[in-house]
């Protein structure tokens, strides 16, 4: 089982801080670490956060959310096994051309170590900000995966799409595998769909077991649908309930088909967080 410390840029953005965390993370067994993304949080949010019962995001609106790309690109060579990655990156709001480039940057500098997690995004307050289409988002997401995977497929490519269109060009360097895994995050049926249909990877948000397998099990029949062998698509999930019980919580999560184990780095937030982290990878990680 592997072990991701996610949302951990969210934990500190502090320059000293960050380099103990991802070192202490490396050092106890996890196997990467990854950041979450917000550009802005506007004041009023009348969109439903689709992973609380009440409808409202988890956080308060001053909370630092750096941009996971930057972050990640700092405390990258601190950490050098550790894999990078984004949960989740809100594609359609970003450039497909400048991130291709962004995320082949790091990917090559940290020696073929980058992971982009993704998401269509759920608060139209957001794009709204930011001059961005909120329609549509789906099909220009999926547009986008496209084009950046023909950058990164080699030089003098061509693309030509209805979000994205451009004719021949090169973008260098590109990702050291000739790719950078993709994985879809949500629990929507468009999501599993997408998951199924085009990622390396799936990363639902729920915590509740009986809804995760069964997230689990809509996956592998539309990967199944696709053509697809379903074990060829890596499903991170969110520990989180199961922090009550670890062990245990590691056996359930490893009957299910879960490959990677998304471990908020919230819980190990605040004083004494770094020794936290140390007793969970002694009790937790080297025990698994």
């Amino acid at each position: 089982m592997k072990f991701g410390l996610a949302f951990a840029s969210s934990v500190t953005h502090d320059p000293v801080e960050s380099l103990e965390l991802v070192r202490c993370a490396e050092r106890i067994g996890f196997e990467s670490a990854w950041g979450g993304e917000h550009v802005i949080i506007p004041a009023q949010i009348d969109s439903p956060y689709p992973y609380t019962e009440d409808g409202k995001i988890p956080m308060e609106p001053d909370m630092p959310v750096p941009d996971p790309l930057i972050w990640l690109a700092y405390v990258a060579a601190a950490a050098p096994t550790l894999r990078l990655g984004t949960c989740i990156l809100i594609l359609p709001q970003r450039n497909p051309l400048v991130l291709a480039k962004e995320l082949s940057t790091l990917d090559q500098l940290s020696g073929g170590r980058v992971e982009l997690g993704i998401g269509v995004g759920w608060m139209r307050e957001e794009f709204d900000a930011l001059s961005i289409p909120w329609a549509a988002r789906g099909r220009r997401n999926d547009e986008y995966i496209a084009a950046m995977r023909a950058l990164w497929s080699g030089p003098e490519v061509e693309y030509h799409g209805e979000f994205v269109d451009f004719d021949k060009v090169t973008s260098s360097p590109r990702p050291v595998n000739g790719n950078i895994p993709i994985i879809v995050g949500g629990d929507t049926e468009r999501a599993i769909n997408r998951a199924g249909t085009l990622a390396d990877g799936y990363f639902p948000g729920s915590t509740d077991p009986e809804k995760l397998a069964g997230l689990i099990k809509a996956l592998h029949a539309k990967a199944e649908e696709k053509g697809r062998n379903p074990q060829d698509i890596e499903v991170s999930a969110i520990f989180g309930e199961q922090m009550a019980d670890p062990k245990r919580g590691v056996e359930q999560m490893a009957a299910m088909g879960v490959g990677r184990l998304m471990v908020p780095a919230f819980f190990f937030a605040g004083p004494g967080g770094l020794d936290r982290l140390e007793e969970f990878g002694e009790s937790v990680i080297k025990g698994s």
